[in-house]
C-alpha cells in the first residue's frame, strides 16, 4: 500500500475543495470558541451539511469532525465545493433558540409538556397510515377494555377485571408508540441534537419487554394451574378471549407486512411498527390459546389448560426475543451488527501501517438507530507529519464500511 507522501501546500493545491484562511478568519474564530468555552488552542470543528447550489464533480462524502490540539502550526480548514460550511456558521440554531433559554439554564423556557401533548396530537391527525390505523386499534382496545371492566365490577367476575387492566396495560404501551410515532418526525434542535428517532427503538424496546413479562406471567399461570383442580375453573371468559381475538386480528391485518420474527431493520420506525405487530400477534395467541383450552376442557381433556398456556408461554418467548436482543443492543450502544467485527479490525490494522500515525486508541463505533453508524476515533500523528492525506484515507475507509458520521480526533506527539 503507498503511504500519502505529499506535502502539505501540493496536497491542499491539488485539491479546490480547502482553502486557507486568513489571520484575521482565524482570530475571529478563535474569539468565537472562547464566547462558548473553547480554549484559544482549540482545533474543533463542527461541520454541517447544507444544500448546495452547485454541483460536485466528486463522489458525495460524508461529516466528518476534525479535532486537533495544535492550531498554530497548522490552518484550519473549510470545505466550499461539497457545500460543507464554515465553523463560524455551524451554530445557527443555537443562536436563534437563544432567547428560549433562562438566564444560566439548559432548558426552553416556553417548553411545556401541554404544547408537546396538543402537537403530538396535530401530527397524528395529519399522520401516515400506519399512525391512522394504530390510533383505530387503540380505541377500539380502550372500548372494549372498559366495557369489560364494569361489566366484571357489576357481576364481581374478578377474571373479566384482571383482563381489562391487562389490556388498559397493553394500550398505554400501543399510546407509547403512537406518541413515539408522532414525536420522532420532529427536526433536531438546540437540546436533542441528535433528533427525536431513538423514542421508537425506545418504544420497541418496551413493547418486547411487556411481551416478555407476559410469557413470564402465563407461564406462571399455567404452573398455578397444574397444582390446583382445573374444576374449580370457570370459562366464562371464551367471550371476553373471542371478542378480544376479533379487536387483535384486525390490529394484525393492520401491520401484516411486519409480521416475521427475524426482520432486517432499515429504518427506526421499521422497528417500531414490528413491535406493535409482535404485540397485538402475542394478544391474538393468547386469547387463541384460551379459547382452545376452554373447548379441550369441555372435551373431558387432563390438564388443557396447563398444556395451552405453557404453548403460548414459549411461542411469545421465542417471538419477541429477537426484538429484545436487537433494541437492546441500539440502546446499550453495542457495535453495529451490519458491520463485522473483521472489518473494523482490518480498518484499524491499516490505519496504524501508515507512516504519519503512531498510535490508534478510543476506537468507538455504534447505531444510533437502524441505518445510521456513528464512529469516533483517536489518532496521534508524528510531529511535522501532514494530517490531512491521513484524515482522508480513514475517512474513506469508515465510510466504506456504512459509518455516517465520524469523528476523529488528532494529536501531535
Amino acid at each position: 500500500m503507498e503511504k500519502p507522501n505529499l506535502s502539505r501546500e501540493d496536497s491542499l493545491k491539488n485539491n479546490s475543495s480547502f482553502s486557507y484562511r486568513t489571520s484575521e478568519e482565524v482570530k475571529s474564530q478563535q474569539s468565537w470558541n472562547e464566547e462558548f468555552g473553547f480554549g484559544g488552542s482549540d482545533r474543533r470543528f463542527a461541520y454541517t451539511r447544507q444544500s448546495s447550489i452547485r454541483q460536485s464533480t466528486e463522489p458525495p462524502h460524508t461529516p466528518i469532525s476534525i479535532i486537533s490540539n495544535d492550531s498554530v502550526h497548522h490552518p484550519l480548514l473549510s470545505r466550499s465545493v461539497s457545500g460543507i460550511a464554515k465553523a463560524s456558521s455551524g451554530y445557527p440554531k443555537f443562536e436563534s433558540q437563544k432567547s428560549m433559554y433562562k438566564d444560566g439554564g439548559g432548558f426552553p423556557e416556553k417548553f411545556s409538556f401541554l404544547m408537546l401533548v396538543l402537537s403530538v396530537f396535530r401530527i397524528v391527525r395529519s399522520g401516515n397510515r400506519p399512525m391512522k390505523r394504530l390510533f383505530v386499534m387503540i380505541s377500539l382496545n380502550v372500548a372494549y377494555s372498559t366495557v369489560e371492566l364494569f361489566v366484571g365490577l357489576f357481576t364481581g367476575r374478578v377474571g373479566l377485571v384482571s383482563d381489562a387492566f391487562h389490556l388498559t396495560f397493553g394500550c398505554g404501551l400501543l399510546t407509547f408508540s403512537l406518541f413515539a410515532m408522532a414525536a420522532s418526525r420532529k427536526k433536531p434542535d438546540g437540546v436533542y441534537t441528535y433528533g427525536y428517532k431513538r423514542l421508537e427503538v425506545l418504544s420497541a424496546f418496551t413493547n418486547a419487554l411487556f411481551l416478555l413479562f407476559m410469557s413470564f406471567s402465563l407461564a406462571v399461570e399455567a404452573l398455578h394451574a397444574f397444582i390446583q383442580d382445573e374444576s374449580e375453573h370457570k370459562h366464562y371468559l371464551i367471550v371476553s378471549a373471542v371478542t378480544n381475538l376479533l379487536v387483535n386480528i384486525l390490529g394484525v391485518w393492520f401491520f401484516r407486512s411486519y409480521a416475521r420474527i427475524n426482520l432486517v431493520y432499515r429504518k427506526p420506525e421499521d422497528m417500531n411498527y414490528h413491535s406493535i405487530c409482535l404485540h397485538v400477534l402475542a394478544d391474538s395467541i393468547r386469547s387463541a390459546g384460551l379459547i382452545l383450552a376452554s373447548w379441550l376442557l369441555t372435551l373431558g381433556v387432563k390438564n388443557a389448560e396447563v398444556l395451552c398456556l405453557g404453548l403460548v408461554s414459549v411461542t411469545v418467548f421465542m417471538l419477541v426475543m429477537p426484538l429484545f436482543r436487537t433494541t437492546g443492543g441500539i440502546l446499550l450502544q453495542m457495535a453495529p451488527p451490519n458491520i463485522p467485527s473483521s472489518a473494523l479490525s482490518k480498518c484499524y490494522r491499516q490505519i496504524s501501517a501508515l507512516e504519519e500515525v503512531s498510535e490508534v486508541s478510543e476506537a468507538r463505533f455504534w447505531e444510533l438507530v437502524p441505518g445510521h453508524v456513528v464512529g469516533s476515533l483517536s489518532i496521534q500523528v508524528k510531529k511535522g507529519s501532514d494530517d490531512h492525506p491521513v484524515l482522508h484515507y480513514v475517512h474513506g475507509l469508515y465510510h466504506d464500511l456504512g459509518v455516517q458520521d465520524l469523528t476523529i480526533q488528532t494529536d501531535y506527539i
